[in-house]
């Protein structure tokens, strides 16, 4: 289907980027917010505003916009400004410009605090474990305070191209396995594409749901993850860490069931599609 309306990417980082890419394949003229333009590859026009400031102008011929932000630290006071002041000034944008746009939000499944291993949903309560995901609540609770038809998609682990921090550790020698063997926590990882793929399905989903969880189809533990990546790089399994007094993180399992019944579909249904796909540099589309 080809569009003659305009697709806004407030946030026009490296997913934001991969987004807007995709509206433009399907012939939305996009926009890209950032705060340095320049660095927004064509075809997207990029503008340059700072969102944590200023309310940018959107065109009153949006049809969709996407919030898709990234903090630049883990400073709360950073992540205040970047999430709940740069949504709401976003905000503000939509309401000044007259247009009716579907508004799609980027948050993260770092808001569930789930720490036995469980199965984790749209339906469990979200109750931030630390100031920073309670930073990205209170981006929530603004949004619906604001935009009640919106759709939040909370993102778990996203990889890919420039994403290897795994691959790097694996690589270099530094990453370590739990301590004790099937002891560790597990993860719910994303490829990049797959998360940009689901934002643009999601802005032309007939009556969607107000959330949405973006994750691949399997947790997975993460030593699991080390194991695989040692073998496909052909190094040595990570060695074990020593046991330490340190409290562990959070274990959860996240289900994407609601999400795949929309008809999205990921192209890496797990880590081992993916990260094959990364290994072999593919999925490069834009600086």
């Amino acid at each position: 289907m080809q569009h003659t309306k305009t697709a806004v990417i407030a946030g026009c980082g490296d997913l934001g980027t991969e987004a807007g890419l995709r509206f433009a394949d399907q012939g939305y003229t996009v926009v890209g917010l950032r705060r340095r333009a320049e660095r927004i590859p064509a075809p997207i026009t990029g503008r340059s505003v700072d969102l944590r400031r200023e309310a940018p102008t959107i065109d009153a011929d949006t049809a969709v916009v996407v919030v898709a932000f990234a903090a630049g630290s883990r400073d709360v006071d950073e992540y205040r400004a970047t999430y709940v002041d740069g949504l709401r000034n976003v905000l503000d944008g939509v309401e000044a410009s007259g247009a009716s746009p579907r508004v799609v939000v980027v948050s993260s499944t770092a808001v569930y605090d789930e720490s036995d291993g469980g199965e984790v949903s749209e339906e469990t309560p979200a109750r931030a474990g630390t100031p920073t995901a309670g930073v990205l609540l209170e981006a929530e609770e603004l949004l619906r305070a604001r935009r009640q038809d919106a759709v939040l998609v909370r993102l778990s682990g996203i990889y890919g191209p420039g994403r290897e921090r795994l691959v790097d550790q694996v690589r270099d020698g530094s990453a370590r396995l739990a301590p004790v063997a099937g002891g560790s926590p597990h993860t719910n990882r994303i490829h990049r594409d797959d998360a940009a793929a689901a934002l643009v399905h999601l802005a032309a989903v007939p009556d969607p749901a107000p959330t949405y969880l973006g994750t691949d189809d399997e947790p997975v533990r993460l030593d699991d993850v080390l194991v695989f990546l040692a073998g496909e790089l052909g190094v040595p399994e990570p060695p074990r860490a020593e046991a330490s007094g340190r409290q562990a993180g959070g274990d959860k399992r996240l289900s994407n069931a609601l999400l795949r019944s929309t008809g999205w579909e990921p192209r890496y249904p797990t880590f081992r599609e993916g990260y094959r796909a990364v290994l072999a540099g593919e999925g490069v589309r834009h600086p």
